[in-house]
């Protein structure tokens, strides 16, 4: 890892929490690993202020290129399984790629499974999101 542990900005730490309290009634295998996994990923994670936190890492609406060894490539968006299917090319917290990404910045790699076996896949880019704020 980039920064020696995960990263998670003080707000999506809280709202993941939130959401993981509330998904804890998932049946299936899938998903249950996935929550696992994001709750073991919150349990160890570095959490910092917004203003302390580096650009570079994956978090809550951050646009994400994703590199595999082989070739392919994507870029995602990192949303909440209530904006999930809101927009293309967006990913849930919840799934297994999201689960696995959230808090690592760009460089680091993570194993996903794809049809055909196991890849290694790389964070090329992060790309945060800019929200206005109403006067």
């Amino acid at each position: 890892m980039k920064y020696g542990s995960l990263i998670f900005e003080k707000k999506d730490y809280v709202e993941t929490k939130r959401l993981l309290y509330f998904g804890k009634y998932y049946e299936d295998y899938a998903h249950k690993h996935s929550l696992d996994r994001l709750k073991e990923n919150l349990d160890m994670a570095l959490v910092c202020d917004e203003v302390d936190m580096p650009d570079d890492v994956v978090r809550l609406h951050s646009k994400v290129a994703l590199l595999s060894n082989t070739g392919w490539n994507r870029t995602v968006e990192l949303v909440t399984p209530s904006e999930y299917g809101m927009e293309g090319d967006q990913i849930s917290v919840f799934s297994a790629l999201g689960s696995s990404i959230i808090g690592l910045a760009k460089g680091d790699a993570v194993p996903h499974g794809f049809p055909l076996g196991i890849d290694s896949l790389k964070i090329v880019g992060v790309e945060q999101a800019i929200f206005s704020s109403n006067p």
